[in-house]
């Protein structure tokens, strides 16, 4: 039963799931061009923020030399992942909230932070935090993506009939933040000067639509909800998404498009 297989191949561990399939579809390219546009420099001091499993943190740690480079998040089992995913073994691993970093003030020249914005509680809390732990001068650059795009608006309509609203909420939350002009006075407010943003529209190739659909929902928060469902709804979650999907199948995947928007800001 393909539909048993699909949704069964993918339990495990939210983390590890994460790292082995979400990052090296979706998480790895947009970190490559946040990691860009930062341009760390030999001997600058990283920091990432909200790290997950640390791929903005590897990629930088490879432009710094010896420089310290940290991660900080507050998932354990996303830091346990990225503990295991860093070779190097030089970056260090925090498990504390953005909006109470556990690092001396002036510590970094540049403060990462991918995909992570849009979940915190506290988002000008967070900005300030980033702002304190910056030497003079250090830069903030961050992305966000949205708004949804129509392949993950479908998977957000279909989990509402399936899950619930609690699953659906989660694809919304992904996407909340997006807006130039308001990532612009956030940063402004939080202490920051220069503060840009753009956005940009970039396209992604996909797993195939099963494969995707149950790499997404159980490497994200979505599995403890996936995990209640019954084998029928399971079944039928599938069957709508997969059929919602079939626009944007190419080749022997998916082709997701997606705006995202980067924003850099400097300390005063």
């Amino acid at each position: 039963m393909t539909q048993q297989f699909a949704s069964e191949t993918y339990r495990g561990e939210p983390a590890e799931i994460y790292e082995r399939y979400f990052v090296p579809a979706i998480g790895a390219p947009l970190a490559e061009e946040l990691v860009q546009v930062a341009n760390p420099r030999p001997g600058e001091r990283v920091l990432d923020v909200a790290c997950g499993t640390g791929v903005v943190a590897r990629l930088a740690s490879e432009r710094v030399g010896d420089a310290p480079v940290a991660g900080v998040d507050v998932n354990p089992q996303m830091l346990a992942a990225a503990r295991r995913a860093d070779r190097s073994g030089t970056i260090e691993w925090h498990e504390a909230s953005a909006e109470a970093l556990p690092l001396g003030d002036g510590s970094f020249d540049l403060v990462l932070c991918q995909m992570g914005l849009q979940f915190f509680p506290d988002r000008p809390g967070a900005l300030r935090e980033m702002a304190r732990v910056l030497d003079d001068g250090g830069r903030v650059v961050l992305n966000v993506p949205g708004p949804t795009p129509p392949l993950l608006a479908a998977l957000e309509e279909a989990l509402g009939r399936h899950a619930g609203p609690q699953a659906a909420g989660f694809v919304a939350s992904v996407f909340s933040l997006h807006e130039e002009e308001e990532l612009r006075g956030l940063l402004a407010g939080a202490g920051l000067r220069n503060a840009e943003a753009r956005s940009a529209r970039g396209t992604l190739a996909l797993p195939p639509a099963e494969d995707f659909l149950w790499q997404y929902v159980y490497g994200t928060p979505l599995a403890a909800i996936a995990a209640t469902l019954d084998a029928d709804r399971r079944a039928a979650l599938q069957r709508d998404v997969v059929e919602a999907w079939e626009p944007f199948v190419a080749d022997d995947g998916l082709v997701l498009e997606v705006d995202v928007t980067t924003a850099t800001a400097r300390a005063a």
